[in-house]
């Protein structure tokens, strides 16, 4: 009967021993919790925001708690380049800005989001998935960049403003608003505008007060924030840049959460990229008949005239990888 009891005990040992082992592999133990706060400067009217909110919400889900998503819409904590240096730093805080503020890290980024490259969301997408941008995140997580998504388009950016512009030489004098970014700058100004750079909440009182004439952003923006009550209700169908941001975290961060989180952390910023440029595609020329019973008025633009005041900007610049833009122009050719 002892010899038994002993027996038993040990195998129940052993049992425990071995599933302590498998915990400890996986590094994910029942007490496991990592809240993570994740940064944007879309408002929360914006399908971005909703998108955000429901990816943190299947995240909690899914790890049964584990992993807790905060999302802070319209700046609310470190946005911009700002957002991308708590990444850098290690903190555990997820960035979601277009790819050009990873640009400072992986200047080939800034080719990337170059202006007027795509004719539509689904060549961006595409051009996403192939080697020359797999060799972008790679050199980002050399920098300390885990690139979760690349792809939560928001439309095509065009300039929204208080009067019609159908060339470069419109736009002489006009004070329009962009983010800080510099490739957004750089682009504005080559277009001919005298680009301003405000914070997105100082943007709609800077439009009705005349501080700027104008701001650029997709419909999406224009419908989500009620641009279009303001004095800027022309929009001219620039397509300068194909707004998309990406989701960043820290690697540091990242290799520290156990690998079934991981996945399910992957996997989620992936379907809700797929998801929320889904959705704006079926939704856009609905938004568009929407402003338009506002009073809104769309207008084509002379597309060589730009691309010709753009084409400095297609100059390789210090940092990137030598004929990074011919590769992405063949790309994209490929696609066409």
């Amino acid at each position: 009967m002892k010899k038994g009891f002993v027996f038993v005990s040990i195998l129940i040992v052993l049992v425990f021993a071995l599933h302590a082992e498998g915990s400890s592999e996986s590094g994910a133990g029942d007490d496991y919790k990592l809240v993570l706060k994740l940064s944007h400067v879309f408002s929360p009217a914006e399908q971005l925001t909703k998108s955000m909110d429901l990816v943190a919400q299947r995240v909690l889900e899914k790890t049964n708690g584990a992993i807790e998503i905060q999302t802070f819409p319209q700046a609310q904590l470190p946005a911009y380049k700002e957002g991308v240096e708590q990444v850098v730093r290690g903190a555990n805080f997820i960035s979601v800005e277009d790819p050009s503020f990873i640009g400072d890290y992986v200047p080939d980024f800034k080719a990337l989001y170059a202006p007027m490259l795509y004719r539509s969301f689904d060549e961006y997408v595409e051009l996403t998935q192939k080697p020359i941008v797999e060799e972008m995140k790679a050199k980002a997580e050399e920098q300390g960049i885990k690139i979760l998504a690349l792809t939560y388009i928001y439309g095509f950016r065009n300039l929204i403003t208080d009067k019609v512009i159908e060339t470069p030489a419109d736009l002489d004098g006009m004070k329009i608003r962009t983010p800080g970014s510099k490739s957004y700058i750089d682009t504005l100004s080559a277009m001919g505008a005298i680009a301003t750079p405000l914070p997105w909440g100082e943007t709609l009182s800077a439009v009705q007060q005349g501080v700027v004439d104008g701001l650029e952003g997709s419909e999406f923006t224009n419908i989500g924030t009620k641009v279009y009550e303001g004095p800027t209700k022309n929009v001219a169908n620039t397509r300068h840049i194909l707004g998309t941001c990406g989701v960043y975290i820290s690697t540091e961060v990242w290799d520290s959460i156990p690998e079934e989180y991981r996945t399910i952390i992957a996997e989620e910023f992936a379907f809700g990229a797929n998801e929320m440029t889904n959705l704006l595609k079926e939704q856009h020329s609905g938004v568009v008949s929407e402003l338009e019973g506002f009073g809104v008025k769309f207008n084509e633009v002379d597309g060589d005239a730009f691309r010709e005041a753009l084409a400095p900007l297609y100059e390789e610049q210090p940092g990137m990888t030598p004929g990074v833009f011919q590769s992405i122009f063949s790309e994209l050719d490929s696609m066409r």
